[in-house]
């Protein structure tokens, strides 16, 4: 927690009352204007602690009216109400008078934002610019001086631009940018580069107007407003200017480029009228104002929000309080206000993450106020050290921040209340004592008898004795700071440590070199001192003796750890083993590690708060679910304060902050997430976590760890006057002293607060042997030695101590020592709940159930919700009585339970009386319809206006039986109706006679159970047929049959049965037979009951042919053979064949089906065929069954269903006979498919004979697939012969020889791969085959040659004419041709004609026109006059040669 001292000024005597403040924006230095009516005014400049710095005082007989400081040089603008305007420079009180350019009373003073220029402006509306140089020196006259006629009231200046990158002009320049270029080059203007000073700058006046004033003191008329303008401000990421009038009339302007303003908001801002406002502009578009009323007001212009702030009468101000000014600090986001009571009230901004990723809330929290007396008039932070001033009309005070002091030792603490008052706790005695010391205290250090006080300038001395302080020494001393040991004082030096007596006399020097450093941090434990200084070196001093020893050498701490800027704190342990250090990093922000010196083994180790872990090589306990629990609630966070426990060596004790709240070190105490963590630090062990406590909220920051507490320091929640109140409730729980107990403010209040360690629970008032054996036990229970851990305390015999150890193993999760410490308590509860528990897979549902028996309700609330078993957690709330808890649980995340624990709450809020909200859970666990008329029965009339409000059913059913239990019949039939309960309403009315509306209830509404009821009522009453009727109707069929049969109704009974089940059908077919007539009835229940054998026997004894064929519809494979068989003979008989087929097929007799399907010439389809082929071995084996399959085949074939042929062939793996069915059907596209799937040689040949009979030349497949079928199925010869026939196609319908020469030449390749069954056949085939060859190929090179050499190509053709056996290979008609047309192409016609005469001798039979083209035969006839056929004939003949060579063929 912050104390502000405050500093009086040092005003000269006789001066007047303040009138104005101005701070320096970064110096220490304060501008106070007085005023007097009388004597005038004067201005004083004063320093950081209220100093007077009397050669700046200035005095005038004019009042002044504005201070404005230049914004880096101590150089101060005064204006004074006759229009003189004054440059004062401190602290040399050199004096600048401007030129005489305003006559009327100043109104406003200005500086641009590097103090280049100064405007200046007075009553009169004259304006004046000045230029100043670098040293805030005047450079001649005013630059330029303008006349606005009207009162002038405000000046700002407009932010530049910010300056250009030079680096990346450069870039640009080079990528060939030019315009980059030419802003490098001479000719252009000079370039700016980094930040700018604006010289634009904006004037109001009263009447309304805003004028703008560029750079070059141009002046024009901007925007006009109603009323005097009060305030501008200027909102630089909007680019826009907000106007405030004297009538609190905001206005916020956009302004162009090119000067022209646009008003883009007006709002009226609250305020108390004939009050003085006090508005303060901030950076972050904060506008506030004071008004004189108990509220401050803010408007956050940036995000459109407002707020109210408003005083707290619990944190020590008055009612009806009222604050007159406000100031704010940007560096430490605080908003101070001054109150007509002498207080500083201050507010803290706390911005919040929104759920919302890019918005923020901004909180404001009310801090303990700092009092002043009189009224405060006028405050205002200033300087870069962020001091405050405040006018209370008397006075200026100057107020600076410092962090509360505080110190802890040998039972005796001390904690700052005031700059000048301690409270002090001798806690070994309870006596609480104030210490009021005539200095502001900066430093403190107690021990058992003594208190030292500091303030960096004098040390003081107290001594202790009883409830009395006696000052016993004080001497001026600069020292930062201060150590106690005994007698001895330590205080530092350059290069040297200070042995003084409490009077000052220097009894010892401990020097340090230049390499070591100057001393800056002291620190004493038991007889050990440890010093730090500023080069990051430590040494330790053994004080035991009467002369200062070193314990060790100098250590330098930068050796050994990397990045470190400068020491924050050192300590030193009980034996001086250990040094403990907190360090700044080069950056400046605190390191996240605590490192540890050990001075025996002069090593370093380190325990990292960033990811909970200690530094490598360090041991641990090998419990890695323990400590990843441990890692990550540790991960994450900064140490902030260590200690050293008073008498135990090995117990250290740090407080720690989360990472984003360290760089804040002076507000940490006010967070909620701040963790104290123990830890045991050995040299055989290293660093062990012993526990991570939270700090308790209320209580401000760690003083000290001395076994069994940690020391806390309390908040002050006020001061007022000479009264202080801590945080209610937040004191020693353990204190009995009355002056701990009372709850009312004191005047020596108690300041420290004590909390016992985990361990010592309930052994704070152990003896020190005890003590020891705990800190033993946690010692080697945090190493994981248990049976050391058993050793340390097996002497003990308290139950409470063993009670203490078991709740220290739902720490550190030791469930097996937790056994044998609740066997020494002899706690056999919570050894059977823990035994019980052990079936909870999680380890922290475990321990939970053992925290739970321990009443630690905290620990196994976090336990649970830490391994995520809500249901349990759930369970815990509701035995607990956290009921809202519980319910908020089961509504999240254990909806499973959620109803259970609405009913579970319902019923104790039914126990605790309030059953108004009961029955609403009860409602929402759907449990109210039986538990709410329970709940409310004795309350007849609420439970009657409920059951009218619920209209429920249920509800209404109860109540009607609970009316009909107290006799009220007629309510009870009413509310049954609305329930519609028809079972109820018949009972009621038959009790009641009333059968007609019974009997009209029950037929309307068709319920069974009221039918049932009425039939059973008629039954009694011997109506027989109404029993009947709503027996039916109930669908109790059997009791309908049973009184059928009882009085004969049998046209009833037959509908009756069928409608029952099998055994009621059964029975009555039994009476039908017995009775001996309507047996057509009993067969038909037999059937429909699933007799069909006794329904056959019955049949065929009758002779009930229609119900034979009806029977017979229902007969299938699972049938009785015998049956089947008797059936289809019946069938047979009268000439129902295809139904005796089934029958037979169904009975399994194929082959009779069969037999009856030829004779009777049935047609077998494809489900007929289908049931007769048997897939189970059991019935045929497998010959037989391929023997009926084959039979099936070919009565389909004889029937001509070629496809269930081949199927059934094929089944029958008959695959050449599936093929010849197949070929029958001729589906070549099945046939093709067939062959491809059998893959057999024989079906290849057969598939490829039969597509030999296709047209297979003008199908191209058709020819590949009968060539790939030959060669499939391994017959060349027939390929061969298929390769022949192609060729004398080829001969015959086209002449086309070349193509028949491939093809014979294939045929004779085919033939010579052909085995050669008799040898002299194949010889003389290819003999054949070659010699076709041979005289084809004649021909075709003859045809060649006739191009090239005509006369040789006739000569072979004459030669080749006498070629024996020439045709067919080639046929004599194409020879002769060929000479015919030669002949006719030479003219010779004769010779032509010859030829064709010689042609027609040979072919006598023939048409030899056939072989020559038109235009010879044409020619002839012209040349020779030989007759000429018509074409007509010629292609008719020609048709019928084909036809005849056809025939030939075949």
């Amino acid at each position: 927690m912050a104390v502000y001292f405050d500093h009086p000024v040092d005003a000269p005597e006789n001066s007047d009352v303040p009138s104005q403040l101005s701070w320096h924006s970064t110096l220490p230095i304060l501008a106070v204007a007085s005023s007097s009516l009388t004597t005038g005014g004067n201005v004083d400049i004063y320093l950081q602690q209220g100093e007077y710095v009397e050669s700046c005082h200035i005095e005038r007989p004019h009042q002044p009216t504005v201070l404005r400081w230049h914004p880096s040089k101590p150089v101060l603008a005064l204006g004074w109400e006759n229009g003189e305007v004054l440059l004062l420079t401190t602290p040399s009180g050199e004096k600048t008078l401007l030129a005489n350019v305003h006559t009327a009373s100043i109104a406003l003073l200005e500086w641009s934002s590097f103090g280049s220029r100064l405007v200046t402006g007075d009553q009169a509306g004259v304006l004046a610019v000045w230029k100043l140089d670098a040293r805030g020196k005047l450079q001649g006259n005013h630059q330029v001086k303008h006349e606005y006629s009207k009162p002038l009231t405000c000046c700002i200046f407009r932010p530049a631009l910010p300056g250009m990158d030079v680096a990346k002009l450069a870039r640009a320049s080079v990528s060939g940018d030019e315009s980059a270029l030419d802003m490098f080059s001479w000719k252009g203007a000079p370039l700016k580069m980094g930040p700018q000073e604006g010289l634009v700058f904006y004037v109001s006046t009263a009447d309304g107007k805003v004028h703008s004033v560029d750079e070059h003191c141009k002046t024009n008329t901007l925007l006009s407003v109603e009323g005097s303008i009060k305030k501008l401000f200027y909102l630089q990421k909007r680019e826009a200017l907000a106007v405030v009038t004297e009538t609190l009339m905001l206005s916020q302007y956009t302004l162009g480029p090119e000067g022209e303003a646009q008003e883009f908001m007006k709002v009226k801002l609250s305020s108390k009228s004939g009050q003085d406002v006090d508005i303060v502009w901030t950076e972050n578009s904060f506008l506030i104002t004071a008004t004189g009323e108990q509220i401050i007001r803010l408007w956050d212009l940036e995000r459109d929000e407002n707020y109210i702030l408003t005083l707290d009468e619990t944190l020590g101000f008055d009612n009806g309080e009222m604050l007159n000014c406000v100031s704010y600090c940007a560096a430490k986001e605080t908003l101070a206000a001054g109150t007509s009571q002498g207080r500083i009230a201050m507010w803290k901004m706390v911005v919040q993450p929104n759920n919302i990723r890019t918005n923020t809330k901004i909180l404001w929290k009310l801090q303990t106020p700092t009092e002043i007396a009189g009224n405060v008039t006028q405050i205002q932070w200033g300087s870069s050290q962020n001091l405050l001033a405040a006018n209370n009309s008397k006075t200026v005070l100057i107020l600076c921040e410092h962090v509360m002091s505080a110190h802890f030792s040998q039972q005796v603490a001390a904690v700052q209340l005031t700059p000048t008052q301690l409270s002090i706790t001798q806690f070994s005695t309870g006596v609480h004592l104030a210490l009021q010391s005539d200095m502001h205290i900066k430093g403190v250090c107690v021990t058992k008898d003594s208190v030292t006080v500091w303030n960096h300038k004098v040390v003081a001395v107290y001594e202790l004795s009883g409830t009395v302080l006696r000052n016993t020494g004080s001497f001026p001393c600069d020292s930062q700071e201060v150590a106690v040991h005994g007698e001895n004082l330590y205080t530092v030096e350059p290069n040297r440590v200070q042995i003084r007596t409490p009077q000052g006399t220097v009894k010892q020097l401990l020097t340090f070199s230049k390499a070591e450093g100057n001393p800056m941090l002291l620190n004493v434990c038991q007889s050990y001192l440890v010093v730090g200084t500023d080069t990051a070196h430590i040494r330790v001093f053994d004080l035991s003796r009467r002369d200062a020893k070193a314990h060790c050498g100098a250590k330098n701490l930068a050796e050994q750890i990397a990045n470190l800027g400068a020491l924050r704190s050192v300590k030193c342990n009980a034996n001086g083993s250990q040094v403990c250090i907190l360090i700044s990093q080069v950056n400046g922000r605190p390191d996240h590690k605590v490192y540890f010196y050990d001075v025996e083994m002069d090593t370093v180790t380190h325990f990292d708060f960033f990811t909970g872990r200690p530094s490598s090589g360090i041991s641990q306990p090998e419990e890695s679910e323990k400590h990843q629990f441990r890692e990550t609630e540790l991960s994450g966070r900064c140490p902030v304060s260590h200690y050293w426990d008073e008498s135990e060596p090995r117990l250290f004790v740090c407080e720690t902050v989360p990472v984003s709240s360290e760089s804040s070190s002076n507000s940490y105490a006010d967070m909620v997430d701040v963790s104290v963590v123990t830890l045991f630090c050995t040299q055989e062990h290293g660093l062990l976590l012993q526990d991570c406590y939270p700090k308790p909220i209320g209580l401000q920051a760690l003083l000290a760890l001395d076994v069994p507490y940690y020391y806390f320091c309390c908040k002050l929640l006020y001061r007022k006057g000479d009264v202080f109140q801590p945080e209610p409730g937040e004191r020693d729980p353990g204190s009995t002293e009355g002056s701990s107990t009372t709850a009312a403010p004191s005047q020596f209040p108690q300041m420290v607060s004590r909390r016992a360690l985990r361990d010592f629970v309930g052994l704070e008032n152990c003896d020190k042997s005890t003590r020891d054996a705990m800190l033993n036990f946690s010692f080697f229970l945090s190493i994981g030695d248990m049976d050391e851990a058993f050793k340390s305390i097996k002497l003990i015999k308290s139950k409470a101590v063993w009670e203490n150890m078991a709740r220290m193993c739902v720490k550190t999760r030791q469930l097996d020592v937790a056994r044998v410490c609740l066997g020494n308590m002899g706690n056999a509860r919570a050894a059977k709940a823990l035994k019980e528990a052990e079936a909870e897979p999680e380890p922290e549902a475990k321990v939970a159930m053992l925290a739970i028996q321990l009443g630690m309700m905290e620990d196994a609330e976090k336990l649970y919700k830490s391994c995520q078993r809500y249901d349990l957690l759930n369970a815990f709330y509701q035995a607990s009585g956290q009921w809202q808890q519980a319910l908020e649980t089961a509504e999240i995340h254990d909806r499973i339970h959620l109803r259970t624990t609405y009913y579970n709450y319902a019923k104790y809020l039914e126990s605790m009386g309030d059953k108004t909200l009961a029955l609403a859970y009860y409602e929402k666990s759907d449990t109210h319809r039986v538990e709410v008329p329970r709940m409310l029965q004795d309350d007849t009339s609420s439970l009657e206006i409920y059951v009218n409000k619920m209209k429920d059913k249920n509800i209404y059913k109860w109540w009607a039986q609970y009316l009909e239990s107290q006799s009220d019949m007629d309510s009870a039939l009413l509310f049954y109706d609305l329930a519609q309960d028809y079972l109820s309403l018949v009972r009621v009315h038959c009790y009641m006679g009333n059968i007609q509306e019974a009997s009209q209830i029950a037929n309307d509404t068709g319920d069974r159970a009221a039918s049932y009821h009425l039939a059973r009522h008629y039954e009694g009453h011997e109506d027989i047929r109404q029993a009947v009727h709503f027996y039916t109707r109930a669908q109790a069929y059997n009791n309908a049959i049973r009184l059928c049969k009882e009085n004969g109704l049998d046209d009833q009974l037959m509908n009756l049965a069928l409608l029952s089940n099998p055994e009621d059908m059964m029975e009555a077919a039994c009476y039908y037979e017995e009775k001996g007539t309507h047996m057509d009835r009993a067969v038909s229940l037999y059937h429909k009951a699933g007799y069909v054998s006794k329904a056959l026997e019955l049949a065929f004894a009758t002779e009930q042919f229609s119900a034979l064929m009806l029977i017979a519809e229902d007969l299938n494979e699972n049938s009785d053979p015998a049956l089947l068989t008797r059936c289809s003979d019946f069938f047979m008989t009268h000439s129902q064949y295809e139904k005796s087929v089934e029958l037979l097929v169904a009975a399994k007799k194929y082959h009779q089906a069969l037999e009856l399907c030829l004779t009777q010439n049935l047609t077998i389809t494809e489900e007929l065929a289908e049931r007769m082929t048997v897939t189970d071995s059991k019935d045929l084996s497998e010959e037989a069954r391929k023997e009926l399959l084959e039979k099936i085949a070919d009565c389909c074939m004889r029937q001509g269903n070629y496809h269930l042929a081949t199927k059934k062939y094929t089944q029958a793996g008959n695959k050449p006979k599936a093929m010849r069915a197949l070929l029958k059907s001729g589906d070549t596209e099945k046939i093709v498919f067939f062959a491809n799937v059998c893959r057999q040689k024989e079906l290849f040949i057969m598939a490829a004979n039969y597509l030999q009979s296709l047209d297979w030349r003008k199908n191209p497949e058709i020819l590949k697939t009968i060539i790939g079928f030959y060669t499939k199925g391994r017959a060349p010869d027939l390929l061969a012969g298929f390769y022949e026939a192609c060729a004398q196609v080829e001969i015959d319908d086209y002449q086309n020889y070349e193509k028949a020469l491939d093809a014979l030449t294939e045929a004779f390749k085919c033939v010579s791969k052909a085995k050669d069954t008799s040898r002299g056949q194949q010889e003389a085939r290819l003999a054949d085959l070659q010699h076709k060859i041979t005289l084809i190929k004649k021909f075709v090179h003859i045809r060649r040659l006739y191009a090239e050499d005509a006369d040789e190509a006739v000569r072979l053709c004459e030669a080749l004419l006498d070629e024996p056996e020439l045709d067919p290979a080639v046929r004599i008609g194409d020879a002769f041709g060929f000479l015919v047309e030669h002949h006719c192409q030479q003219g010779n016609f004769q010779m032509a004609y010859n030829k064709l005469e010689e042609l027609q001798k040979l072919l006598p039979s023939q048409n030899v026109r056939y072989y020559i083209s038109q235009a010879s035969l044409e020619a002839l006839q012209k040349k020779m006059g030989m007759p000429m056929e018509p074409a007509e004939h010629r292609n008719s003949v020609r048709e019928e040669d084909e036809v005849e060579e056809d025939l030939n063929m075949s």
